[in-house]
């Protein structure tokens, strides 16, 4: 690889990890070429793009963005073979990841998993990883905790409204008898 190449290659890396608040980092090692190409069927599926990488050159355009962003937290994780999954969704790497492996086995291997500057390390974080709600999910739950109030108002309006006339009914009937 030239150093132009180079270049090149950690300035795309360094866009996907300004643009991407979620991805992991992997082993898909070992995994033939057609399990490979079916991860990343299944990966394309949910809108994650997966990308084999040297690490030294994710380090060096990690290196290149601010140092709050806590991207230095997963180097140690950027040794052997390795595979970024980027993703919009938090928890989607780790759905799809552990679907493929009921199916075919025990690879890939999660080593890291970047979640808006939260670092998750090593593969038994891969469940955590999988219940994690989505930004959507979180949302709609805080409407519905809003909602809940105002529908229990209304809902004791609604029905007092109704003893109100059930109560002028039977004074009335009382009144005629």
């Amino acid at each position: 690889m030239t150093k132009n190449e180079k270049s090149a290659a950690i300035e795309a890396l360094k866009e996907k990890f300004e643009n991407n608040e979620f991805f992991y980092i992997t082993d898909a090692s070992q995994m033939s070429v057609a399990e490979v190409n079916n991860l990343r069927g299944a990966l394309f599926e949910k809108g994650i793009t997966m990308q084999v990488v040297k690490n030294t050159l994710a380090v060096k355009a990690m290196e290149q963005l601010p140092e709050e962003s806590n991207y230095s937290a997963v180097f140690d994780a950027l040794k052997g073979p390795t595979a970024l999954m980027f993703s919009e969704v938090a928890n989607a790497p780790a759905k799809v990841i552990k679907e493929f492996r009921g199916e075919k086995g025990e690879r890939p291997i999660l080593k890291a998993a970047y979640i808006a500057s939260s670092v998750y390390r090593g593969d038994d974080q891969l469940d955590t990883l999988s219940t994690l709600k989505s930004r959507e999910d979180l949302l709609a739950d805080v409407l519905t905790l809003l909602q809940s109030p105002m529908q229990n108002l209304l809902g004791g309006l609604q029905s007092g409204g109704q003893n109100v006339v059930n109560l002028l009914k039977a004074i009335e009937e009382k009144a005629e008898a």
